[in-house]
């Protein structure tokens, strides 16, 4: 049920990026590629042990870091793109992280 229900958490997050994008016309690999790392980042958030009574800020902070790389990259070819996602991977990186925690997923 935990393995579900954190797949769905990742699913609707990558939802919630991609819609946008997509009414953008962004390229379909930017889009896939985000959507995965919605997916993917649940597990990864839910998966460690950081912060302890800190469990508030654990979301937000793995998922910018788990950015990083990718931002680099963008910021290469588009100097806006890279602002707009750090921003969302903090939102919903901290959305994640508070479902998880509230749901005793983590």
């Amino acid at each position: 049920m935990n393995f579900l229900l954190t797949l769905l958490i990742g699913v609707v997050a990558g939802a919630i990026d991609v819609l946008p994008m997509i009414k953008m016309k962004v390229d379909k690999f930017s889009c896939m590629s985000a959507f995965a790392y919605y997916v993917i980042l649940p597990f990864i958030i839910f998966g460690l042990n950081w912060f302890g009574d800190l469990w508030w800020i654990k979301g937000g902070v793995v998922a910018i870091l788990m950015a990083i790389p990718v931002i680099i990259l963008v910021a290469k070819d588009d100097k806006k793109s890279p602002v707009m996602m750090a921003i969302m991977s903090i939102i919903l990186g901290s959305i994640i992280g508070v479902l998880g925690h509230f749901l005793d997923l983590m």
